[in-house]
């Protein structure tokens, strides 16, 4: 009697597994939530084709801009959970949004589910050649002599937003806000003139710099980085305590299946951790970083919780 049970039990497994069809089973797209061009677009392109490669389908960049990153994360969390549809998460989307809008179509951590957190950038702060401050003591001088008469760009609601006024608070300055749905157009309008200083993303920004199109005037993590060792941090500049950084994950919908989270996690680590690929990570100035799932589950919880006090203690908002 156990013996047919036990033949029953093993032939309906067989039966549901036999159903069940191979992963991936057509293109798999990979939602980026600002405009081409920017940082969020070069990494993903960095990721997808060796990714579409090691998956056996072509891994395809799907940009879908606005609302801050919320209109493609919220596409993405309302996608079917098959491994299909993913979504380069951001700083943005993924933590800060959450405290930055009264109301979101999405949770980041309930609608969600981490694959890996794949890398890291500082900013610089970046201004306009012809504006007359060669570091941040003379531009912090400038705008004081001058509220409300310079502007930023960025994106509503995304770290280099909430970066910068979190700068705005602990340097005591006023500045206007012009929101841009990506980092490309806004630095595109920063070497035009059309507006004064970004906190641009360094794989953004110093292509720019370099080419002596904009002028980077210190950087924002808590110590200087080695590929720009000349560049002072904004903590050292005078603004002592500072850091602010952005990072870059994928994620899939909730429910989606632990085995292709699995898989997609141990593709992306071996890219992330492969040789050629980091020269290229190296290249575009992102720091490769590899959290797994649990990892980046928890990281994710953490920056909601940090970008939420500073939502709350410099009154930032979306609009």
């Amino acid at each position: 009697m156990y013996r047919i049970a036990i033949a029953v039990l093993l032939t309906t497994t067989s039966a549901v597994h036999a159903q069940q069809p191979p992963y991936p089973a057509k293109t798999v797209r990979l939602v980026v939530p600002l405009v081409a061009g920017g940082p969020t677009d070069i990494l993903a392109r960095l990721i997808a084709q060796p990714l579409g490669e090691k998956l056996g389908h072509q891994v395809v960049v799907d940009n879908r801009p606005g609302a801050g990153g919320n209109i493609g994360a919220e596409m993405v969390a309302k996608s079917p959970p098959d491994g299909h549809t993913l979504f380069m998460g951001t700083s943005g989307p993924m933590s800060i949004n959450i405290s930055l809008y009264p109301k979101l179509g999405y949770d980041p951590v309930r609608d969600f589910a981490p694959i890996i957190l794949a890398a890291s950038a500082p900013f610089a702060v970046v201004v306009h050649p012809a504006l007359p401050a060669s570091n941040i003591k003379q531009l912090i001088a400038l705008v004081k002599s001058k509220p409300n008469q310079l502007n930023y760009g960025a994106v509503p609601g995304n770290a280099a937003h909430l970066a910068t006024e979190l700068f705005k608070s602990m340097a005591g300055l006023d500045m206007v806000f012009v929101p841009y749905k990506g980092a490309a157009p806004a630095n595109t309008d920063l070497v035009a003139g059309q507006i004064q200083l970004s906190f641009a993303s360094t794989p953004g920004a110093m292509p720019l710099v370099k080419g002596g199109r904009l002028k980077a005037l210190a950087i924002s993590s808590a110590k200087r980085i080695a590929k720009l060792p000349d560049l002072p941090t904004i903590a050292e500049s005078g603004v002592a305590g500072y850091e602010a950084s952005v990072w870059y994950g994928i994620v899939a919908p909730a429910k989606t299946s632990p085995e292709i989270i699995a898989r997609l996690y141990k593709e992306s680590a071996a890219i992330l951790q492969d040789r050629a690929s980091r020269e290229k990570f190296d290249a575009n100035d992102f720091e490769a970083t590899v959290l797994n799932p649990e990892q980046f589950g928890a990281f994710i919880r953490s920056e909601i919780a940090k970008w939420g006090k500073v939502v709350k203690s410099t009154g930032a908002r979306a609009d």
